[in-house]
């Protein structure tokens, strides 16, 4: 089997639980790292959060970074309400036997990914994108090393979940979203215009519940309390299920289709502070260096959420 090197880098809040289960149990993908950021929780927490699902899963091969606390320039902002004062839901946080990796998260997305073959290393981003942007002002080159940088974040067609036009891991840190896709990098952006064609129904989180696993148990407990916050705050009944979904993008590409574009991100603004510009006219944009997810299948992502953590 050809696998493929990823690094997740992640603010574990539930929909990243998810992903994380997803991430565990894919044998096609040979995990280098998870990097934990200060987003949906404080960085301390979604390093112990990624600690505690690794160990959940059995996976304590793979290393955990401590990554960046506070964004580039704004000052810290987070999501309890939709992830839980802890981020993992209801679920009851203890210590993990084993500690986080020596470093800091960005030093060791650059060391991971320069010491492997030019474009090897894959990039699965589901939080703010600090880390990579302080990894890529230490190292300017990771940009055309790194292969493809699947990041959930932004919002176009769908209006914003954090602000009328902003989704919340864009408007988070939006200097650092502005300044890795002005880097090179190879970014795939899956915005809620996708990820909310992706809901946990009760019947879908019914299967995960019915396989057994540690895993699946996880990933429909987040569920079943993303379920509960957004019918209490939104009025939904079926959550949006995002940050496994770039994920499931590198496992199975044709669940998802893309459309090329050029991303920029407002910075300056306090009325759309992360505000994702998406324009898919060459014409007007010169080039269109990043991907854009338009639609996804989310039967097909579910049905692989079962079969990794089965």
């Amino acid at each position: 089997m050809n696998r493929q090197a990823l690094i997740i880098d992640c603010d574990p809040g539930v929909d990243d639980a998810v992903a994380l289960m997803l991430a565990f149990g894919a044998n096609e993908l040979e995990l280098l790292a998870v990097t934990a950021v200060g987003g949906n929780v404080p960085v301390e927490k979604t390093a112990r959060n990624a600690r505690m699902l690794r160990q959940i899963a059995g996976r304590e091969d793979v290393p955990v970074f401590m990554g960046a606390e506070r964004p580039l320039r704004r000052e810290p902002a987070g999501a309890g309400e939709f992830h839980g004062a802890e981020g993992l839901g209801d679920l009851t946080p203890f210590e993990p036997e084993a500690p986080c990796a020596a470093g800091h998260a960005a030093d060791a997305i650059v060391d991971l990914v320069m010491a492997r073959p030019e474009g090897s290393v894959a990039l699965a981003v589901m939080g703010p994108l600090t880390n990579l942007a302080l990894a890529l002002r230490r190292e300017p080159a990771l940009a055309a090393r790194l292969g493809p940088v699947a990041v959930m974040g932004g919002a176009r067609a769908e209006g914003g979940n954090i602000t009328a036009s902003a989704e919340f891991n864009i408007w988070a840190d939006p200097e650092a979203a502005a300044e890795v896709l002005a880097s090179g990098c190879q970014v795939v952006l899956f915005g809620l215009d996708a990820t909310h064609q992706v809901r946990a129904t009760d019947e879908r989180i019914a299967t995960l519940e019915a396989i057994g696993t540690a895993k699946a148990e996880t990933a429909a407990s987040m569920m079943r309390f993303s379920q509960r916050i957004e019918r209490e705050i939104v009025g939904w009944d079926a959550p949006p299920v995002h940050d496994p979904c770039p994920v499931a993008w590198l496992l199975k590409p044709e669940l998802f289709e893309l459309a090329a574009c050029h991303v920029r991100v407002e910075t300056e603004s306090e009325l759309t502070r992360g505000h994702t510009a998406v324009e898919f006219r060459r014409d007007v944009a010169g080039t269109l260096p990043h991907g854009w997810a338009v639609t996804a299948d989310a039967e097909g992502v579910f049905a692989l959420i079962a079969e990794k953590c089965a």
